[in-house]
């Protein structure tokens, strides 16, 4: 029986309609910015595996350490010891940190790393004595699939079944130059009028909400109303962090940092599950008492992984490093030119609605209605991989997060294979 037929077997896929999905593909194997299937056929990988290996499949130094680490200690509870994994990766973060980050709390994913600062900043305030239950959130904003993570975000395509559910979120549009001060004004009246806890925001990129993107120095209005009114601010840097907007956190941009920052994916270099929240000195001390039960009580079973934090630690070592630095610029420099290359073109205000760009991300829309997971999306996937390139649409948008270990004539491919989407297009 082939891997496909096995896989339809058993397994249940994510963001996937079974009814309507065909095979999924086997890959076999992965290495630099190339995936491999079971016939030999290459893909580059322009998406990093969901911001994931953000330094290559199967990195060889990522791979060295992580084998040193699982034959010295491979898994240990956190609760009630510590290890030196652990500790270095600490102290490793805290060096490209905010400089008003002092503690680190694991947990296992993206969710649970905003699900954890979501009750931190919560309890934050219960144990000052003040009942806090509000959290403020922008439009169309994605935090994740757990229940607090889903309340602060608002894609209904995720949520819709569990709405009812959720704990109280009250929305501000996402800020401009054209609506700062009416943000400003709503924000004033949402902290008036209800017992706000917190603010939790993705700095500058929303990933899930097709990559959109705007300006710090509107973000950073809000964070210092936010500061003013002693309201928890978490930055959600599950996707932007570690390099991705050209700085080591897109929190790096805005002068007010975050009470809170939340990190998973490229944490531990696409090799394992791992997530991380980050918290001031202000707010652990919140949690400093005689009474047992002003503690956190979340904890994870794999809390803290060695495996886990060496993947992270060998990582970090990597985003410093020389190397990967040039190659983040090289990136950056070349999603530039393609995107002075393409408006040049005579089929781009025809087909190309807008485009952007942010460090290594880039994307643009297409002039097409379409849904977001629809039968136009999965023709324009399919497109892409015809062509031996792995993007992964958001509706209409079609975005690029390459690994930074890529090769200029891997980046030029994938331009490549936009442009020739867009000429079909204009075509059809």
């Amino acid at each position: 029986m082939s891997l496909i037929e096995r896989d339809k077997k058993h397994l249940w896929h994510p963001l996937t309609q079974h009814q309507l999905q065909a095979d999924f593909l086997p890959i076999i194997k992965a290495k630099g910015a190339l995936l491999y299937d079971e016939n030999g056929n290459s893909y580059i990988d322009g998406i990093a595996s969901w911001y994931t290996s953000m330094y290559g499949h199967c990195n060889d130094y990522v791979l060295a350490k992580v084998t040193e680490q699982m034959q010295q200690l491979d898994q240990i509870v956190f609760a009630g010891f510590t290890h030196q994994p652990a500790i270095k990766l600490s102290e490793a973060l805290i060096e490209i940190l905010p400089d008003n980050h002092q503690k680190i709390f694991f947990s296992d994913n993206g969710s649970t790393a905003n699900e954890v600062a979501l009750k931190m900043a919560i309890q934050y305030h219960h144990n000052r004595g003040h009942k806090r239950q509000t959290i403020v959130a922008f439009e169309n904003a994605f935090h994740g699939d757990t229940f607090g993570a889903m309340s602060a975000s608002g894609l209904s395509v995720y949520n819709g079944p569990f709405a009812d559910y959720f704990i109280e979120v009250k929305r501000i549009a996402v800020p401009n130059k054209d609506n700062i001060n009416e943000v400003l004004t709503q924000l004033k009246s949402i902290f008036a009028d209800y017992q706000v806890a917190a603010f939790i925001y993705e700095p500058l990129v929303q990933g899930a909400n097709a990559m959109h993107m705007y300006e710090a120095q509107y973000l950073d209005m809000i964070l210092a109303q936010c500061k003013q009114a002693n309201i928890i601010s978490i930055a959600d840097e599950v996707m932007t962090g570690f390099g991705k907007t050209g700085k080591n956190f897109a929190s790096d941009f805005m002068q007010n940092k975050p009470d809170i920052m939340c990190l998973s994916k490229s944490l531990t270099a696409g090799f394992v599950p791992m997530a991380i929240t980050t918290c001031t000195k202000k707010v652990y001390q919140a949690f400093l008492s005689d009474s047992v039960a002003k503690a956190f009580f979340h904890a994870h079973t794999y809390t803290a992984n060695p495996i886990a934090c060496a993947a992270a630690l060998a990582g970090l070592t990597l985003l410093k490093s020389t190397e990967i630095q040039s190659n983040i610029c090289m990136i950056i420099a070349a999603h530039q030119d393609f995107d002075k290359k393409i408006k040049q073109l005579p089929i781009y205000n025809s087909t190309v609605a807008a485009s952007r760009q942010l460090g290594v991300i880039y994307a643009l829309d297409l002039k097409i209605k379409m849904q977001r997971y629809g039968q136009k999306r999965s023709q324009i996937y399919d497109f892409f991989m015809r062509k031996g390139v792995c993007l992964r649409p958001l509706g209409k948008t079609i975005y690029i997060v390459p690994p930074y270990v890529i090769k200029a004539d891997e980046l030029k491919q994938i331009y490549a294979a936009i442009i020739d989407l867009l000429t079909s297009n204009s075509k059809a």
